[in-house]
Formats: C-alpha cells, structure tokens, sequence
C-alpha cells in the first residue's frame, strides 16, 4: 500500500509541475479597456495597433517605422496557438500577429491604455 501511495504521489507532483510550467507561459496579449472600449494590448497594458500595409502573416513595417511603432516581439521557444501566430521579420526577428495580423506598439502611447496611434499612418487598434 505504501508503494501505491509513493507511486501516486510521484505521478501528482509530476503532474502538477507540468501543469504549473504550462500554465506560466504568458500569454501574447490580452484585453483591455481603453476609451475606445476593449482591445488587445501587450503585457505591459500597451496598445496593440495592426499596419493597413502588412499582408497576412507579412510585416511590412521595417526600420523607421519598426523604431516609432515596436512589432511585439516573439521569443525563439514561443509557439503558435489558436488565432495568435508568429511571423518572421525581414531581419529575421520573431513578432506575434493576431488572426494573421502582425501586431505593434506605439512610441507616443506614454502609459497603459492610451490609444494615440489609432488611424495614424495606415495603423488601427487591434480589437
């Protein structure tokens, strides 16, 4: 009986463990409350803008432009889930994109919820 009980116990930890590390992994994005009602936004709060320019899973949006609105960056390890994707830059970095839109910040969006960038050059909230 007592090697039943090790034995689940063992299998439990083991268990909870891989449901803890799955469970850390951050998610992309999330919604939020702007004025304008709920969007997306980074983990930080920040707004997430698509580019009129960007083509499915294609970002479009490369050396100024990619300083003044920020594509929300993918790490190596991440994976792909549902809606959410990850496209390659054309300087080989990782970004997120959302039902094949490629996903950005904006550098005049000073704090969470601020929506400044919303129908500026081609870019619009992401909702």
């Amino acid at each position: 009986m007592m090697k039943t009980f090790m034995a689940g116990l063992v299998v439990s930890t083991l268990a909870l463990g891989t449901f803890a590390a799955i469970a850390a992994t951050p998610e992309p994005a999330a919604m939020g409350e702007t004025a304008k009602g709920k969007i997306w936004v980074d983990n930080n709060g920040m707004t997430l803008y698509s580019f009129d320019k960007d083509a499915a899973g294609k970002s479009n949006c490369n050396d100024k432009c990619a300083v003044e609105w920020p594509p929300l960056a993918a790490a190596a390890d991440s994976k792909a889930s549902g809606e959410w994707t990850i496209v390659t830059r054309d300087d080989g970095s990782l970004m997120w994109a959302y039902e094949g839109k490629p996903l950005y910040t904006f550098v005049d969006d000073k704090k969470a919820g601020d929506v400044t960038g919303d129908n500026v050059d081609g870019f619009h909230i992401v909702m």
